[in-house]
């Protein structure tokens, strides 16, 4: 019963407009209903499985204490065991991600395809699914192979799976959510609401990324490697 009567305040709006700019706003309405609908189950799906997504980045902390402990050790800080940092980031996002594909490639599947009259809007969108995109396409990488590459190096270069993966990764690197203030022109009322229920997961998944740090910091210490 909520769904009908916002659906005609956007068709009583819509008429007031001439026949070109009511068949805008009504695709426009379409567009940000699918939309906010498609980042909902993202983030609540994501939210969900945040145990998931922990285990799988203890998993990279287990494997650097049993097959790469210390493997820095005596490195210099510089810019190259920033871009190490960088990688470790990276190896610690992608092994979260990678739990979550299916409801990440249903999110790009659908936002994928999305367009609004306005260019800021799309744009926007899109660039976000295109970060989202390349973060959730990338392997996880061999953080230890790495960093004993460098090590055997005497530290002075870095392997190229270093380099291409922070050149990579860095730019893509994006948070689970997206919802742009300027949708909010375009929403119904079941919009609205449902795009206030994205901020308790969202928040969920913010307070998971910040508990992360105090791990990227043991595997650091692990390492032996500075930032």
């Amino acid at each position: 019963m909520s769904r009908r009567p916002a659906l005609t305040l956007l068709a009583m709006f819509a008429a007031t407009l001439g026949p070109q700019a009511a068949q805008a706003f009504a695709s426009d309405a379409a567009s940000t209903q699918s939309y906010v609908q498609a980042n909902y189950r993202l983030v609540q799906t994501a939210a969900s499985r945040i145990s998931v997504g922990e285990a799988a980045i203890n998993n990279v902390l287990r494997h650097v204490r049993s097959e790469c402990p210390l493997a820095a050790a005596g490195s210099p800080q510089d810019p190259e065991s920033t871009q190490l940092s960088n990688e470790l980031i990276g190896t610690m996002v992608t092994s979260a991600v990678h739990t979550d594909l299916p409801s990440i490639r249903e999110y790009l599947r659908v936002a994928g395809r999305l367009r609004w009259s306005s260019r800021g809007l799309t744009s926007a969108v899109q660039g976000y699914v295109s970060k989202l995109r390349t973060m959730s396409s990338l392997a996880v990488p061999d953080i230890c192979a790495d960093v004993r590459s460098w090590e055997a190096s005497g530290f002075k270069t870095l392997p190229a799976s270093t380099v291409a993966f922070d050149q990579r990764f860095m730019p893509a690197w994006v948070a689970l959510g997206e919802l742009p203030g300027s949708l909010g022109r375009y929403e119904s009322g079941e919009g609205r609401s449902l795009a206030r229920r994205c901020s308790q997961p969202e928040g969920e998944l913010t307070e998971f990324e910040a508990r992360e740090v105090e791990t990227w910091g043991h595997i650091m210490n692990a390492l032996e490697l500075s930032p």
